[in-house]
Parts: structure tokens; sequence; C-alpha cells
């Protein structure tokens, strides 16, 4: 009951908000029966419904073909459809502005006509000065909407380039007590929530592991949310990842889209290309720390989630623990249990601006790294991204996190 009472107030916002961009973007800018408008309208219509398509075709199980063919225009339009409300909004404080500007500019000069012939009404018996603001009210509408779709279009452009540029490198010096003086210097690549799916495939793969390589790190962790389907739609576009090269080898942990996909059979795969699934497990690394991994808490409802007792119970707390898990929100078991550093991603850092905001509602640290007690977070705005492959104020990043030890 709940849910279905959210579900209609969610379709109720989004209809509320496509008929304001309708009015906005369409009615207000295009003459009455004219195809402009007609075209607008039908954009207004089937561009939802696409999204629509892109977010349920993969639970729904079609075939994967169709997935990509819905998935682009269905989710840039979601991006785009957040960042031309928002222009909008901005906007309505501009309008009165400028049509005062432009009321004193006739009144000044009144044989000059400030903008074109109305485009709608201007037949019948009106007077020059209702001709003159109709006029005013269409020029305004046209400069205002104009604008907002130029700032949303330039604006998801730069987002999606950024996204299909591939992540950067970003480099951490994280302090801990316990790392011996061997282990300082010591350097883990930390790539979250790459996403493969229907629109970042097998080429996104191989820009991730090339730029991996290129750092040369001792040890590589893949914190979750690889995947967005099957084994057997995206297992190719999965497979540059077994030329990760580090000399202590490539871990694993599941996030919560792999419960979506598959678990069982992905963890099967990444094994199969060489990465080494830490499912509620450790393993001591020669340098001189253990390293742990849990099962995310999405895999909770299928027995599977994450056992902090199994992986950590019975180690040597002498030693230092880093904890590799999907989620931020485990790090207050991470500290019961003694670790040291946890190293995160699921958040991608709000992916959309203002997103961010929303993701600080759920979780205790979206981006970077904090302290919790002993143990230190770190979380990473990932390398991919779920649904618009866009990122606004959140660029995807390859961290390399470099243990300092305090003995050195």
């Amino acid at each position: 009951m709940v849910f279905l009472l959210v579900l209609i107030v969610v379709l109720a916002l989004l209809g509320a908000v496509h008929w304001y961009v309708w009015r906005r973007l369409v009615r207000d800018v295009t003459v009455r029966g004219s195809l402009p408008r007609r075209l607008g309208t039908v954009a207004v219509v089937v561009l939802p419904l696409l999204s629509f398509a892109a977010l349920a075709s993969s639970r729904a199980g079609a075939p994967f073909v169709l997935q990509q063919v819905v998935a682009w225009p269905g989710f840039l339009w979601l991006a785009l459809l957040l960042y031309v409300t928002l222009a909008l909004v901005v906007g309505e404080a501009v309008r009165p502005v400028l049509r005062a500007w432009l009321t004193r500019r006739a009144h000044r000069a009144p044989v000059e006509t400030p903008v074109p012939a109305p485009a709608e009404g201007a037949a019948g018996p009106a007077s020059s000065g209702a001709v003159s603001d109709v006029s005013r009210r269409l020029f305004v509408s046209r400069v205002v909407g104009g604008a907002a779709a130029a700032a949303a279009v330039g604006t998801v452009g730069f987002g999606t380039y950024g996204v299909l540029r591939g992540p950067r490198i970003k480099r951490v010096t994280v302090p801990l007590a316990k790392v011996p003086r061997a282990a300082h210097g010591y350097r883990i690549a930390v790539v979250s929530d790459i996403h493969l799916g229907p629109i970042l495939g097998r080429a996104h793969t191989q820009r991730i592991v090339d730029t991996i390589n290129s750092a040369q790190p001792d040890l590589i962790a893949v914190v979750g949310d690889l995947v967005d389907g099957t084994v057997q739609n995206l297992g190719s576009a999965a497979e540059p990842l077994a030329r990760l090269r580090a000399r202590h080898g490539s871990f694993f942990v599941t996030g919560n889209h792999e419960y979506f996909s598959g678990a069982d059979a992905w963890v099967d795969h990444v094994r199969e290309l060489g990465l080494r699934p830490l499912r509620n497990d450790r393993v001591e690394i020669a340098a001189g720390f253990d390293l742990a991994g849990v099962d995310d808490v999405a895999g909770e409802s299928e027995g599977q989630g994450p056992d902090f007792v199994r992986a950590l119970g019975d180690r040597d707390r002498a030693r230092a623990a880093v904890l590799l898990a999907h989620q931020p929100v485990v790090v207050h078991d991470a500290v019961r249990h003694g670790v040291d550093l946890q190293l995160s991603g699921h958040t991608h850092g709000g992916q959309l601006w203002p997103g961010n905001f929303l993701a600080e509602l759920a979780n205790p640290t979206v981006a970077g790294l904090e302290r919790y007690g002993d143990t230190q977070l770190y979380v990473s705005r990932g390398a991919g991204a779920w649904g618009p492959p866009v990122r606004v104020g959140a660029p995807s990043d390859i961290t390399i996190v470099e243990l300092a030890s305090k003995q050195a």
C-alpha cells in the first residue's frame, strides 16, 4: 500500500514537471496548430515513455538489443529534464525583469517594434498596445526558453563527455598506525560503480583497465556495482578485466546492482577473469595487513548479506585491516570490528547535482576520506554512471589509495 502511494506521488510529480516543461518550451513559444508545437507535444509524450522503458526493460528481461535502443534517448531525457526544469525555474525570476525592461523601452521609443509580430492572436481587431504586449510575452518566452534549453543541453553534453571519456586518476594518502614500515607507500587502486550495461560496454571497461594499469598499483580493489545486466548480455563487456595487473592481485566484492543481475553468476565470471571475490572473507597481504571483503547489504534478501564476524572475527587485531564494502553505511559495523580503513563506492558522489544533497541523507560519507572513531572511510565517486550516462559536479574517478606507515 505504501509503495502504491509513493508510486502515485512520483508519477503525479513527473506528470506535473512534464506539463510545466511543455508549457514553457512548447506552448508559450509556438503557434497553435503549427508543426513545431505538434512535434514538441509529441516529444514531451514519447520521451518519458522511453525513459520508463529504459528503466524497466532490464528488469523485465527485454532483449538486450531493445535495452540498448531505448537506453540512450530514455536515460538522456531524464538528465535533460532535470536541468531544463532547474533552468526554467531560474528563468521565472528573469521573466518579469525582461518584460519590464521591454515595456520601458517601448514607452521610450514607441515607433520601434522590439520584437517580431505576435505568432498567436495577431489576426483580428486587437489594439496596437495589446499586440505589443503579446509580442513582448512571446519574445520573453522564447529568450528564457531558449536559454534554458541551451543551458540544459550544454550541461548534459559536457556531463556525458566526462563519462564517455573515462575516469581520471585521483590520489589519496591514508596514514594507518598499524601498517608496518614495509607497507609504507603501498598503493591500492580503488574502482567502483563501473556499471556496464546497455550504454557503457567493453570500450568503457578497456579505458578503466588501461587507466588502472598505467598507475602500476600494488593491489586492485573493485568494490561493487560492476554491472547492470546478466553475464549472458555483458560477459564479453567485462572481459578486459582479465588484463588488470597488480603484484598482489585484483579483488572484488558485490554491490547492490550485482543482486539485480545475478550475483552468483557474476562472482563466478569475475573469478574466471582472474579477480578474487571476497565474500565475507579475508586474505593476508604480504606487505603486512589484512584485506577483507563483505557482501553487499542488498544480498540479505538472498541470505548473502555482509557477515563481519566471518570476515573479521578471528583475525589478529595487531595487524591493520582494510575492508572492501560497497556501501558506506556499513562503516559502523566496521568500527565495531576494528577495521582501520574501509574502501567503498555506491554514492557516485551524487552523480547529478544537486543529487549530492539527497545522497547525503542516505550515506554517512558521499565522497572522499572521513574518520569514524578509529576507522577511516574512503568513498570513491565511481568510474561509470547509473541511468543517464551523465555526471555533473561529481566527476568519475579511480582512486590510488597510498598507505602511509607512522613507523616510516
